[in-house]
Formats: C-alpha cells, sequence, structure tokens
C-alpha cells in the first residue's frame, strides 16, 4: 500500500498541521525509489516527515528472502598486495592477508560510500543531486544513494489475543469492553495453537524481560511464553493456563495496562496526561506570558528603530537622560520568571564526561543504555518536535523515556573544582527538542519540566538538515535567523524551572559561508536588543558540529574552525571572571549558573586519539560522539582506558546480544516487539558492519572518513560481523530472535549495502 498522491488527498503535516504538506518534486535520485513506507501511529514526527518526503510514485520493493547471498570463503581468495606501505587518504590500510579480491563488487576493491546522514535525517537534495542542470543525457544510473522509501512490512500474529485474555489466567479472564464483536481471540488455547508462532528457543528458551523483571507483559503473547506459564489442576479438576510470576511481584502491575508501571523507566507520561495535552486542558501560563511580552516589546523596538524621534535613545542613554527611562519603561512591561538562568541547577562538562549525540533513529533508549554500559556519560533523546509534543502524541512522548541507569549522576573526577556543582544531584540524560516558532518551542519546554522530572537539560536542535524541518524555519533553518533563536532560547530559559538550556548547531547553512562565531557571540553576550528584552540568552552550553548544512558528511569535520569558535568561549569566560566584583561585571542574572557557558565539539571522533586530540588542540571542554559511538559502541571505554581495545568476533556478538535483551525490555517480547527489536538492531547493524578490527589494520588511528577494501576477518563470525550485506544483519538477527516474521521486511538505508549479490564473485586461487 502506498500513500496517496497529491492529487488525491495532501497527509496532514506531523510537524505542523498549519502549514499545508508537499512532495518533493521528482529528481534524478527519487526516479528509481522504493514505495513510500506507510507513517505508521508508533512513529516519532520526524519519522512520519521523512516517510512523507519520500517519492510517491514507485515500484514495490522485492519480499524477504531466506537465501543469504554472502561471499563463499571456503576457498581461497587471491591476495591484494598493495603497491606500498604507505597509508593511502580516504582508504582503510588492511593487512595484506585479509584483503580479498572480489569481482563486480567495487572497480577500486573499496565499499561504497554509505550516506551517513541516516544517523540525523532523510536527505537534504541539493543542485549535486539533481543531475546535469544543462539538461544533457545522464548516464546509466548506478546502485547507489538512499533507498528513501523504505517498507518495513508488519511483524504480526495471524490473529491477536485479546489483551483481556493476554495476562489472567485462562478461566479468569478480564471483561472486554467490546464483548463478542471484539476482532482479537478470545480462546486463549485456540490462539496458542492457530494463531501464535512457536515460541523462541534463542536465550535457552527463557524469557529475558521475566528473568529481569520478575514478569512479562507480554503474558501469553509472549514468543517466550512456555518459560513463564504452566497448566495447572484447578479444584473441580480442570486444568487451566496461568502465568508465573517471580515471588514478591504485585499482580496488579501484571494485568494493568498503563505505561506508567514500567520498571526501570523515567519519564513515563501518563495516558491522562496524554489526553489532558491532546483536548488542550494543560495550561502554559509561562510560556503564554513570555512570548505575548516578546511580541509587544518586538513591536515597539520595531517602532523606535522606524521613526527618527527613537533614533537618539542610544545617545540619551549614554548621557543618562530619557533613554534609561525609555529602556526602564520597556522593562517593566514584563514580569521576570521565578526562574532566571543564574539560579539553574549547575551542569559539568569535562575531559571526563564523554557525550554520546542525540541520534534519529539510533539514538534510541536500548542503545542508550549499551553506550552507558559501555562508559559514555552523557546522553539526549532523539529530536522531538515541539507541536506534537503539544499535541500530546504518544510517539513523541516516548522519545523522552529514559532508563534509570541515566538518571544516575555522571564521572566527575573533582579537578577542576566547580563551585555550586553538586554532582550528586546532576544526570545524564537531556531532552532535545525542536521547532519553529517561539511560543510552540516555549510551551513544549514548560510541558517538558511539568511532566519530565529527570532531565539533565533540554536542548534545541538548531542542526537538523532534513529538508521538512528546515523549510519550515526549524532546525538548521534557524541559524540563519539568530534574532529568532535568541528570543527562543532566551524564553526556553523563563519557562523551563530549574532545568538549564543547551543549543547544538552547526558552522552554518551554506558552504563556505560559516556564521557560528557570529551566532556564538551573539548567544553568548546578548544582541543589539538584549537590553531591552531581559539580557543574553543565558545558556549552559554549546554544542558545534563542524560541518555546514548543505556540506553534510561529504567531507571532514572541520575542527580548526570549531577550535575559533571554543576560543570564544574561553575569552568570555575568562572576561567574565576579571570583570567579577567591578562596575562592568557582566549581569550574573542573565547568564548561566556561574556565569559559564561550557563548548563541546562534534565531528569525526572515532578514537581515543581523536578525543583526547579534540581536547588539547581545540581546548573544548568536551567531545560529542555519533557516528563513532555507532560503529563500534566501546569506544567510550576506549577514552576511559586510553588504548584500543581489539574487541574478538565474540566478544562483539555478546554486545549484540545484549542490545537484543535491552530491546525486548523496551518494545516486549511478543511478536510486534520482537519485530520491532529486529528492525531497530538492523539500523545499527548497517553502521556496525563498517567496523574494521585493529588487529587487520596496518595503520592506526582510524579515520571515520576512511573505506576499506574488500577483506575477511579472522574467523567467520568476524567476516559475517563485517558484511554489509543487509541479508546478512538479518541473518545475524535470527542467532537471537529466530526466523523472521513472513511479513517482515528491511531494505537498508544505503541501496549499495548488498555488495555481496549476483553478480559478486570470488576469484578462486
Amino acid at each position: 500500500m502506498s500513500m496517496p498522491s497529491e492529487a488525491s488527498q495532501t497527509p496532514a503535516n506531523p510537524l505542523d498541521p498549519a502549514v499545508s504538506l508537499h512532495h518533493s518534486p521528482p529528481s534524478p535520485t527519487t526516479q528509481n525509489a522504493h514505495p513510500q513506507a506507510i507513517p505508521l501511529e508508533t512513529d516519532s514526527a520526524v519519522t512520519k516527515a521523512e516517510k512523507y518526503e519520500r517519492h510517491p510514485n514507485a515500484s514495490v520493493p522485492e519480499s524477504y528472502k531466506p537465501s543469504f547471498k554472502r561471499i563463499k570463503l571456503d576457498v581461497e581468495p587471491d591476495i591484494i598486495t598493495p603497491a606500498s606501505g604507505e597509508r593511502q587518504k580516504g582508504t582503510v590500510s588492511i593487512k595484506a592477508e585479509f584483503l580479498v579480491n572480489v569481482l563486480g563488487a567495487r572497480n577500486d576493491h573499496r565499499r561504497a560510500i554509505v550516506d551517513d546522514d541516516a544517523a540525523e535525517a532523510s536527505p537534504h537534495l541539493d543542485q549535486r543531486d539533481q543531475g546535469d542542470s544543462r539538461g544533457g543525457k545522464r548516464k546509466k544510473e548506478k546502485n547507489r544513494g538512499q533507498n528513501k522509501s523504505r517498507n518495513f512490512g508488519s511483524s504480526r500474529d495471524e490473529r491477536g489475543l485479546c489483551q483481556s485474555r493476554a495476562t489472567y489466567p485462562e478461566f479468569s479472564p478480564a471483561q472486554c469492553q467490546y464483548g463478542d464483536s471484539c476482532k482479537f481471540e478470545h480462546d486463549l488455547r485456540k490462539y496458542l495453537r492457530d494463531w501464535k508462532r512457536e515460541d523462541l528457543k534463542t536465550f535457552e528458551g527463557a524469557c529475558p524481560i521475566w528473568a529481569v523483571k520478575g514478569k512479562c507483559d507480554a503474558g501469553f503473547k509472549c514468543r517466550f511464553a512456555g518459560s513463564h506459564m504452566r497448566e495447572q489442576e484447578t479444584s473441580d479438576g480442570r486444568h487451566e493456563l496461568v502465568l508465573i510470576e517471580k515471588d514478591g511481584h504485585d499482580r496488579s502491575i501484571l494485568n494493568g495496562e498503563s505505561e506508567e508501571n514500567e520498571i526501570g523507566i523515567v519519564n513515563v507520561i501518563s495516558t491522562q496526561a496524554k489526553a489532558d495535552l491532546l483536548k488542550k486542558k494543560t495550561l502554559t501560563p509561562k510560556a503564554d506570558e513570555y512570548a505575548a511580552f516578546l511580541e509587544k516589546s518586538g513591536k515597539e523596538i520595531l517602532e523606535r528603530s522606524e521613526h527618527p524621534s527613537s533614533k537618539g535613545l542610544e545617545k540619551d542613554a549614554d548621557n543618562n537622560t530619557n533613554g534609561n527611562d525609555s529602556v526602564h519603561d520597556v522593562r517593566a512591561q514584563y514580569t521576570e520568571p521565578p526562574f532566571l538562568p543564574s539560579e539553574k541547577r549547575r551542569i559539568y562538562f569535562g575531559r571526563e564526561t564523554p557525550v554520546l549525540a542525540p541520534l534519529t533513529t539510533q539514538g534510541n533508549l536500548p542503545f542508550r543504555r549499551l553506550c552507558i554500559a559501555m562508559g559514555a556519560q552523557i546522553t539526549y533523546s532523539e529530536m522531538a518536535m515541539s507541536m506534537p509534543l503539544i499535541q500530546g502524541q504518544r510517539s513523541e512522548w516516548a522519545l523522552m523515556k529514559a532508563h534509570e541507569f541515566e538518571t544516575k549522576p555522571p564521572r566527575y573526577s573533582g579537578n577542576p573544582i566547580v563551585a555550586d556543582y553538586d554532582n550528586a544531584k546532576d544526570s545524564r540524560f537531556g531532552a532535545q527538542i525542536a521547532g519553529n516558532k517561539p511560543l510552540q518551542v516555549l510551551k513544549a519546554t514548560e510541558i517538558i519540566h511539568k511532566l519530565c522530572p529527570h532531565l539533565r537539560v533540554i536542548d534545541l536542535n538548531c542542526g537538523c538538515p532534513i529538508d521538512l524541518v528546515y523549510r519550515q524555519g526549524a532546525g538548521s533553518a534557524l541559524l540563519d535567523n539568530q534574532s529568532k533563536l535568541e528570543k527562543i532560547l532566551r524564553g526556553m530559559n523563563a519557562v523551563s524551572g530549574e532545568i538549564p538550556i543547551t543549543v547544538k548547531i552547526r558552522m552554518g547553512t551554506r558552504d563556505g559561508k560559516p556564521n557560528a562565531v557570529k551566532l556564538i557571540n551573539r548567544l553568548v553576550y546578548g544582541g543589539s536588543e538584549a537590553s531591552e528584552v531581559g539580557g543574553a540568552s543565558g545558556i549552559a552550553a554549546i554544542t558545534l558540529h563542524g560541518r555546514s548544512r548543505q556540506q553534510r558528511y561529504s567531507r571532514s569535520a572541520d575542527w580548526e574552525y570549531i577550535s575559533d569558535c571554543a576560543a570564544l568561549i574561553k575569552r568570555h569566560n575568562k572576561r567574565g571572571n576579571e570583570l567579577a566584583d567591578t562596575n562592568q561585571e557582566i549581569d550574573a542574572r542573565y547568564q548561566p549558573a556561574g556565569s559559564k557557558v561550557y563548548f563541546i565539539g562534534n565531528g569525526d571522533c572515532y578514537s581515543h586519539i581523536d578525543y583526547n586530540r579534540h581536547l588539547s588542540d581545540a581546548k573544548v571542554d568536551s567531545v560529542m560522539v555519533a557516528r563513532g559511538a555507532l560503529i563500534k559502541p566501546w569506544i567510550f571505554e576506549e577514552i576511559e582506558q586510553g588504548q584500543y581495545l581489539d574487541k574478538s568476533a565474540t566478544e562483539r556478538l555478546a554486545i549484540v546480544e545484549q542490545y537484543v535483551r535491552y530491546g525486548l525490555e523496551t518494545w516486549g517480547s511478543d511478536e510486534m516487539g520482537v519485530g520491532t527489536t529486529r528492525r531497530f538492531l538492523l539500523e545499527w547493524l548497517s553502521f556496525a558492519c563498517r567496523y574494521v578490527p585493529v588487529g587487520i589494520m596496518e595503520h592506526l588511528p582510524p579515520n571515520l572518513q576512511d573505506r576499506p577494501p574488500a577483506w575477511r576477518g579472522r574467523n567467520e563470525l568476524e567476516t559475517l560481523l563485517g558484511s554489509d550485506n543487509y541479508l546478512d544483519w538479518i541473518k545475524i538477527s535470527e542467532m537471537f530472535l529466530g526466523p523472521a516474521h513472513k511479513d517482515f521486511r528491511f531494505e537498508p538505508k544505503h541501496k549499495s549495502s548488498s555488495y555481496g549479490g549476483e553478480d559478486t564473485t570470488v576469484v578462486e586461487g
């Protein structure tokens, strides 16, 4: 099934219902796309937007084929001998004995350059993607670029079991509100016999959720149900199926359908709270008051700038005449918020706090748990859009959930000593939001503060390059509207209570025209109208991704530019210290707690060498890791231990198993939960397969932008884990989740990921 075309019915805009949604015009990159995936109710707004942007006219994808077209290594392949021992730019240097000569896969024996935009959003199509602008004949298209219209199919029971039967004893079910008209099965034994697939034999047949929680929320629908159910004889001689629970667990929690009962999960929003948001019953008085002030003061500033009589205000202010009265009149129209920036909770970024970046799709709760277990100190939610949060959409509020491990304080060495910083009250998890209208962002911020008690910071995304977000003025579009961005951040500080506000930006939107230095200067000191509308923005930290929106991942991150911006922040912090206790002291009311702005660099961090070099050379406070963590989550272990870790294939497979366990705990162990876990596991493996073991590399440190030639591992399992054939990823998933559902589909984000196709041949020696 495909989405309706524009000619029939335009779907509602998931990011801003007030703005009509139009598909992007056809281009060479969308002519041969796969069919558009159907936006699901459980998708976040960004995922829905990504699907809506896809080409509406496309062919149906091929069904999942169980036969795996892997390169056979039971015969000795030809060995490629490097012409020189020198390191070649853009290519991973691999020891000769591990190189494989594969004909038909790559002319230069290198894997295709994967479009890493998959890690943050859907592709930005600029003139480079539009083919020959002079109207010349285009060359035959190769199997490259993104599969922008991916269909994941579904993983459901042939006929589902009614929830009134799923977690109750066979003879004591709950009352179904739909009665005989219910579309789900009410006969438990018939469901187990005819509609439910056989139990999984992985994990020794034991339910991973039951082993951790002592109960399983899926009940009889669990794919491991046989491990926590039994048949017992009743007093009247009948045999009843019942669920087994560990001692000490409340039966009412098991039977409850409310999300609030999730064990080990925080920031869980109640169904009633989401219903109140949907019905517009949730009040946001601070946001409404501040937005009205911004609008009124903005008009007054504009009027004074347009009338000649207002041009002498600054001069009069210098002479202490009527200028001060005019400024005070403007300020008097605004009631100060109960929490000024200087009254917020103090945070800390340092050498010992490597940061996991907010990652669209891959930055889910199971992956964050995995990185936390391996040493990540700071994590962020996936980017959530302000309007769906205000509307109470379940999919968007699900992004705010965090594991209890993320509420623990980050590592803090005590050197340097940070005044007024209480590490015991700090936590690791921050929420990232995006929006294009000040009122929407302020409302979302105030609501998050009310409903999510376990947040370190609220971060505003000003770097998202996705087209639909950018065209509506959110994400990286705010980089070109700095006055608006400053107002939004200042307002967020006014309504966020004790939660500090941070911002993530890029160098700029266009190549060769960076504006981050100018923007950072404005955010730290305030623009020309700052004195009239509440001072500087008061942000506690700035994260800079060393690339432009247009550049994407075509070149390496510009750490020299990041260093220049870091120097600007250092000068600001130093100047604040020098002016302390003088008549020129910066007004602490409009500065972050401690009057210190932290600065974090982001881009191409792939080893402890990169991390330490950026700290020492660029002088950033900490480094944010994105793709490097997706490819090898143990990068945080390497940073902590200060050395490369040559993980064996068995150790890496154990990491995959741990991710699967976390996934089942998050999404459930029923058919849908297993399918969701499989889908997100495959998404992660599309990055993890790019890891080249350091033990087979000739030159270190590895470079994130380098691509390897065809290689084989030190054993079969290592070769399998390094395969960029998505059918091999499915095979890995089946080691833990069993055979995929007949309706399950998966297409890699990059078309060239299936390099083990029919046209690939191994040259035998």
